[in-house]
């Protein structure tokens, strides 16, 4: 066992969590990654409402009774989410952790503080994840440039940004972009995190509710195979590089707006893409880290082999580096 100040103060058997992935944080994959040791999230705005949330809570403890958590994007938006009623919904269901991400979790704290929610805040720089520490999250996953969706404007790769948080953090921290197997979860440990978030290798598992043509993508894919689309807008995304976002790119580095791409990045087609198998037919977010992703293992495969590996890469390789070490 690997136990770190996360495992501590989070609950769970493993340093590795599954953060929250718009279509596919669904009770499927939070419940065999729950199931796993590690911490599952499910994405509570892919449920349409509030009461489609509870009901997909109520179906997660129906396939494990291991703990997992909710994650809560807190973005802009054209039609207004009704954040307290999903907030309502989270701690009426009996949920203790909730992932947020985007904006500034400080407005949401008091409710989830009064509520004994231990909050694990998603962010992109040094600066922000001191913001959160201040506003009260109990730790921080911190997303390096290599990261799948959002990696922020800074451009800051995880060997830097990780080390750089830690220094300046008190509370556990979670290394997340470009992780995907035993080394990666061992060289965030050694850079001071406190534990590893996965998105794209998650998503690359069997139980992950994404089509098998998706899957097959990313493992026969690169760590060259993505687009950071957005970019003239200040509002950089890393996806899949496809026919799609080629063209989102190209629009907006001829001087194009929003408005010219709107109905390309349009949510309903990434989630065609996901449900078809149709790898053109939308934006579908996928990191660096595909270019280490090999095969489609089950979530527990997955997790029980990166632990074990990990587990022998600091007892064995690490150490045996070490001149003297008995």
């Amino acid at each position: 066992m690997i136990s770190t100040p996360f495992t501590e103060v989070f609950g769970v058997r493993h340093p590795i969590v599954q953060g929250g992935m718009q279509w596919v944080g669904t009770a499927e994959l939070v419940s065999a990654v729950a199931s796993s040791g590690a911490l599952g999230m499910l994405t509570a705005l892919t449920q349409p409402t509030p009461e489609a949330l509870t009901a997909e809570i109520a179906r997660t403890r129906e396939m494990t009774d291991q703990p997992f958590g909710v994650n809560l994007t807190i973005l802009p938006s054209i039609k207004p989410i009704p954040y307290d009623e999903y907030r309502h919904a989270i701690v009426d269901a009996g949920i203790t952790v909730v992932e947020t991400a985007g904006s500034n979790p400080e407005p949401h704290m008091p409710f989830f503080r009064e509520h004994g929610v231990k909050v694990l805040h998603k962010c992109t720089s040094v600066r922000h994840a001191v913001k959160a520490q201040a506003v009260g999250v109990d730790g921080v996953s911190i997303d390096g440039f290599e990261c799948a969706g959002h990696p922020g404007e800074d451009d800051v790769a995880g060997l830097v940004l990780i080390p750089a948080a830690t220094r300046v953090l008190d509370i556990p921290v979670i290394a997340s972009g470009g992780i995907a197997n035993a080394q990666g979860l061992v060289a965030a440990l050694a850079l001071g995190a406190d534990g590893v978030n996965m998105g794209t290798r998650f998503m690359c598992t069997q139980e992950a509710p994404v089509h098998d043509n998706v899957k097959q993508a990313i493992v026969e894919g690169d760590e060259l195979g993505t687009e950071l689309i957005f970019r003239t807008l200040r509002n950089t995304s890393r996806v899949a590089s496809n026919a799609v976002s080629r063209k989102v790119v190209e629009v907006l580095a001829g001087g194009g707006a929003f408005e010219d791409v709107r109905d390309l990045v349009a949510g309903v087609r990434g989630r065609t893409v996901f449900a078809d198998g149709d790898l053109d037919a939308g934006i579908w977010t996928v990191g660096q880290t595909q270019g280490l992703i090999h095969d489609v293992p089950t979530v527990a495969e997955l997790v029980e082999g990166m632990v074990s590996e990990a587990e022998e890469l600091i007892a064995t390789r690490l150490r045996g580096l070490v001149t003297g070490a008995a």
